[in-house]
């Protein structure tokens, strides 16, 4: 046999382990709780109020997320976010503080 025919022989690979794509941890939980994996479950990040009624009850709104499927997210997430713009754009449509007094021209 001819030695081009032959494959290259080299360093073995060693295989790279897959991580399992749910933690052990959230495995673990939810065997010891019987819940479903794969069913909605809240994520319990902790929302900082920000001082502004309208903002603060838009990301309240983000909690609705915690109780649907993945695909119902979407949803939630563009209202959020329509109401974060809309509310950013009124803070630019609000008049601001009056201009100060042009001084130019008036000599004394």
């Amino acid at each position: 046999m001819n030695d081009s025919a032959r494959p290259a022989e080299g360093p073995e690979e060693t295989p790279v382990p897959v991580p399992d794509p749910v933690p052990d941890a959230v495995s673990a939980a939810a065997v010891e709780t019987g819940a479903d994996p794969a069913a909605p479950a809240p994520l319990d990040i902790p929302r900082a109020a920000t001082g502004n009624a309208d903002v603060d009850a838009l990301l309240d709104r983000l909690g609705d997320a915690d109780h649907l499927a993945t695909d119902g997210h979407v949803e939630v997430y563009e209202d959020v976010h329509r109401g974060l713009r809309d509310t950013l754009t009124a803070l630019d449509a609000r008049p601001g503080p009056p201009a100060p007094p042009s001084t130019y021209g008036n000599r004394s």
